[in-house]
């Protein structure tokens, strides 16, 4: 399937309000007393009738990818050969999308056969594929999850949650960490055992008298 990858970003317009100023010149003379032309002056500025309104809260940098990633999807449903709806796709499908996004990918995956296989750094290029890093193809799934359903998709059918997606992401996550020498398991937090010392009782030992105790007169 020959499509490129298209992102959408929507752009808001501010409308900016002129102030208009009209002059008004009115001029009279007195007919009871002699005065002077008398020029008035006036300026007035049009102001909008309307209250201003408060302005739009701007989408979160989350919103803004997951609808990106939601249309993306889309243009691949739209694609497809032979053209798939929403209602159809599976987990199946989804799998094909993520494979799909490989050949946009970015991050060096090293084969079994290169000398660089299981090096966190490599000391220099191969000719090994570029592929989309599993942290990244976790991230969308779990945007696309959630787009599902906030489009009308009901949790029971969603394919982005399907047990062949998270085997695919599972697979991708231990072959990228073998390939590349970096664990993605997550760092347990150590424990602090907090061994409470018993409670000390006051002991008072009470010695018997002496028998060789003296008097002093």
């Amino acid at each position: 399937m020959n499509s490129n990858k298209d992102q959408f970003e929507s752009s808001s317009n501010k409308d900016n309000t002129n102030m208009n100023h009209v002059t008004i010149n009115t001029s009279g003379n007195s007919s009871n007393s002699n005065l002077n032309l008398l020029t008035t002056s006036i300026t007035m500025s049009s102001v909008s009738s309307s209250s201003p309104s408060s302005p739009p809260s701007t989408p979160s940098r989350y919103e803004n990818q997951k609808r990106r990633d939601w249309n993306t999807f889309g243009q691949y449903l739209g694609n497809h050969r032979p053209p798939l709806s929403l209602s159809r796709c599976s987990g199946a499908h989804v799998l094909e999308f993520l494979r799909y996004l490989d050949q946009f990918g970015k991050t060096k995956v090293h084969t079994q056969l290169c000398p660089f296989f299981g090096l966190p750094n490599p000391p220099a290029s191969c000719p090994c594929p570029l592929r989309q890093a599993w942290g990244s193809l976790d991230s969308l799934i779990g945007r696309l999850r959630a787009a599902f359903e906030e489009n009308g998709g009901k949790p029971e059918a969603n394919p982005f949650g399907a047990r062949a997606v998270r085997l695919y992401l599972r697979e991708v996550r231990d072959s990228q960490a073998k390939a590349r020498g970096i664990s993605y398991e997550k760092k347990k937090r150590k424990r602090t055992l907090q061994v409470q010392a018993p409670p000390q009782h006051a002991t008072t030992t009470t010695l018997p008298p002496s028998s060789s105790a003296t008097t002093i007169q």
